[in-house]
Formats: structure tokens, C-alpha cells, sequence
């Protein structure tokens, strides 16, 4: 690769790793780690933070361990400060990540997650569900340092072990939609431009993640929009794999509203993150991202 493609990098000021603020849970009720496995706990929490946030949907789940979990991966469940939490890898090798078994969604914390969409659904709430990247995922289940050498050293093998995991989540989009829910959002917080630098950014998005959005592209159909993080978004066109369709919606609306506007029409929407609750999409003009064929 003879130089870098100058990627955009988004400047994120969400924190939301640190767990659910007391000034939520208080007069709740909930017993934690507890609250985090089961989907009448779950649901009770998700909406308990939307009304604190003012926020005009209800998120799950409350961490990115959901998934690697439901492969077998290690998880600390946490206490009503400190969310679930990847603990010890389980995977040394190339060889272990291709042994992990496959998502059974019929059981277990990620069945939770999602019956605990359809009852916030039911309750006739705007329902939306994270998603985790594979470089995420990876990192969950394996050191950094031996995920980042397999993807330098070893790449086809690498990205064999993304569509092992990242191919779970094709039927996790399939599940959210019968459950009800609104808005996939995918996001992949050990895979940035930060974290992986230009190069190695532009090689995963040509490598691997462009194809992985166009597989979820395929699956959201027209009830649901796939809203990508916006650091993913701009690596995407930055890197031509993908570019922007202007909708114009004729007045300023809430971001989320625009999103819902969409459906049907749109089905990937990036330009900033849907937990910046209140953001407004200005003039009503949203942008829709546009995967382009892959060069032969």
C-alpha cells in the first residue's frame, strides 16, 4: 500500500464506559450485577436512562461484552457502578477464535437483551441496540498486542477471525428486527483511527469492514436503519468505499426523528453519534451513506 488515504477522524466527547450513574439507578429497586442478565431488570434500566438523559429512545445493551460472551468469552459482570467488562482472553491463536462455538440466541444474557427490546417495544418505546465491531470483539477474546501482530503478520487469517465473530452478528440483526427494535447502531471502540493509525485503518476498511456493512446493509430491509459511528462512517468514505446521499427533510429535527423518517428509504445513516442526546440535524438536510460495489 503506497501511502495512507487521509482518513477524518470524529471527535468523540461520549463517555460511556463508566458505568450507570447512581442519580438512575436510586429508587430503582435493582440488584447489580443482577440487573444486567435479565430482561425485565434491563428493560426497567434502559428507560429509567432515557428519562434522566431526556433522551427520546431507549438504548440496550449497557455494555460490548454481550456478544463474546455468548461465544464463550469472559465477562465481569460489574455493580451499579462499573457495567460488564471483558475479563480474561480466551483465545491464543488463530485456532481457538475458529473453535469458539456460534451464538445460540435462544438462551442466555444476549436472549435477555433482546426480549428485553421487545418489552420496551411493547411499551410503545423508539428501541435501538449497539452492535460491537470485530477489532472490539478481538480484543474481548485475545491480548491487543497478539490481535494487532495476527493482523500485521498474518492478515487473511485476521480477517478469517472477523467474519467468524462479526458474521454472528448478521443473525443478531435478524433477531433484533422480529423483537421489534427501531435502530441498530454499530460502533467499535478498539478499532478507531487513534488506536490503529492511518494505515492499518484503511487496510481493515478495504480488508474486511466494507464488506461487513454492506452484509448489514442487506439485513436492516425497511423497518430499521443501521446508524454507524461516525468514525467508521468518515474511514468508510474517506477510503471510497462509500459516499453520501444528501436527503433533505425540509425542516430542522431531531436526529433520531430524522433517522425514523428515513426508513424505507434509507438504510445507513453516520454523521454523528445517536448518544449525543438533543443534537438536531440542521436545515433538515441528513446525510446517507452509500456503500459502493467493491473493485474487482
Amino acid at each position: 500500500m503506497a501511502g495512507a488515504k487521509k482518513i477524518r477522524d470524529f471527535r468523540c466527547t461520549y463517555a460511556n464506559s463508566v458505568g450507570v450513574s447512581p442519580e438512575v439507578t436510586q429508587g430503582l429497586d435493582l440488584e447489580f450485577p443482577d440487573a444486567y442478565c435479565h430482561r425485565d431488570t434491563m428493560a426497567t434500566l434502559s428507560l429509567a436512562i432515557k428519562e434522566h438523559d431526556g433522551a427520546n429512545f431507549c438504548l440496550l445493551p449497557f455494555c460490548r461484552t454481550v456478544e463474546v460472551e455468548a461465544m464463550g468469552g469472559n465477562v465481569k459482570l460489574g455493580d451499579a457502578k462499573s457495567c460488564p467488562r471483558a475479563a480474561d482472553p480466551v483465545c491464543e491463536s488463530y485456532e481457538d477464535f475458529m473453535a469458539l462455538p456460534d451464538i445460540d440466541f435462544s438462551q442466555g444474557r444476549i436472549r435477555e437483551v433482546l426480549e428485553a427490546c421487545r418489552i420496551l417495544k411493547q411499551r410503545g418505546e423508539t428501541v435501538c441496540l449497539e452492535i460491537v465491531g470485530p477489532w472490539t470483539m478481538m480484543q474481548s477474546l485475545m491480548d491487543a498486542a497478539k490481535v494487532f501482530k495476527m493482523f500485521r503478520k498474518q492478515p487473511d487469517q485476521a480477517v478469517e477471525v472477523m467474519w467468524k465473530l462479526a458474521g454472528q452478528l448478521l443473525p443478531y440483526v435478524d433477531e433484533a428486527r422480529e423483537c421489534g427494535v427501531d435502530v441498530i447502531t454499530l460502533s467499535d471502540s478498539a478499532g478507531t483511527l487513534s488506536i490503529l493509525g492511518p494505515r492499518v485503518m484503511e487496510k481493515s476498511m478495504l480488508l474486511f469492514m466494507a464488506d461487513f456493512v454492506r452484509a448489514l446493509d442487506e439485513r436492516i430491509g425497511g423497518s430499521m436503519v443501521l446508524q454507524l459511528c461516525p468514525k467508521i462512517a468518515y474511514a468508510l468514505i474517506d477510503t471510497g468505499c462509500a459516499e453520501v446521499k444528501i436527503h433533505d427533510l425540509g425542516e430542522s429535527v431531531d436526529f433520531l426523528e430524522a433517522l425514523l423518517r428515513l426508513r424505507g428509504e434509507a438504510r445507513i445513516v453516520g454523521q454523528t453519534c445517536i448518544k449525543y442526546v438533543g443534537v438536531r440535524v440542521l436545515n433538515g438536510k441528513i446525510r446517507e451513506l452509500v456503500m459502493k460495489e467493491p473493485q474487482a
